[in-house]
């Protein structure tokens, strides 16, 4: 049995969410549909899929397991894994926020991107999802994006503490941490999609405001600095 990642879990509940919060039947054209585009393997890249990997039944089991992990559900919950109940809760929350990733996810299986091998040291998270966190790196690293956003800053007076929190990897680390910093797209790829990014979009964050910004919802640095004030 594969282990459903992230954004497996996010594209099957969005069927759910499409589908008055309940199930959808292998026969159906949706569960069809995300089963071949699954079963593609793009977010198991490397890993040997048996032969049912992602069957429109597989679809169905899991939709189910989904909608019944929903707080609004009323009957006895099937036995899903433990990221199903918080994603489900996260489309309640922010219905069309996340109906807007499931799309942005389908967009990029479909243009044929894939997740890097697991023992890639640069994405330690990619198998519990983000192909669209991977895409956000990739393209910092293919146009140098983060460098010349840490020169620009220096060049201008400023420095490499996080816009948000003031945290400076230097200041606590010493030498080590010197002009450590995480660089974060304001606005996230899977809502502008293909764009020119410019240096003023991007901002410089630690890596605890960085992951605020990113976990679930995806919120902005300015959200994040409400959340630090008293009572935020």
């Amino acid at each position: 049995m594969v282990d459903w990642v992230y954004d497996e879990l996010v594209l099957a509940a969005d069927l759910v969410s499409g589908n008055g919060w309940t199930g959808v039947r292998a026969a159906s054209p949706d569960a069809q549909a995300l089963s071949a585009l699954l079963r593609r393997g793009q977010l198991h890249e490397g890993e040997d899929l048996p032969a049912n990997f992602r069957s429109p039944s597989s679809i169905q089991r899991k939709t189910y397991d989904l909608s019944t992990a929903d707080e609004h559900y009323e009957g006895t919950p099937t036995r899903g894994g433990r990221l199903d109940a918080p994603i489900i809760a996260a489309f309640r929350e922010d219905t069309a926020g996340m109906q807007a990733r499931a799309a942005a996810i389908r967009a990029a299986l479909e243009a044929g991107e894939t997740l890097p091998a697991a023992n890639d040291e640069e994405e330690p998270e990619a198998r519990e999802g983000g192909i669209l966190e991977h895409l956000a790196r990739r393209r910092e690293r293919d146009r140098g994006l983060r460098s010349r956003k840490i020169r620009a800053v220096l060049a201008a007076g400023g420095t490499t503490a996080c816009e948000v929190c003031g945290f400076d990897f230097g200041v606590t680390y010493g030498e080590r941490g010197e002009g450590y910093v995480e660089v974060h797209h304001i606005r996230p790829l899977h809502v502008t999609g293909a764009t020119t990014t410019r240096l003023e979009d991007l901002a410089l964050l630690c890596a605890n405001c960085h992951r605020m910004c990113h976990r679930g919802r995806w919120i902005t640095p300015d959200e994040v600095r409400v959340l630090l004030r008293p009572g935020g």
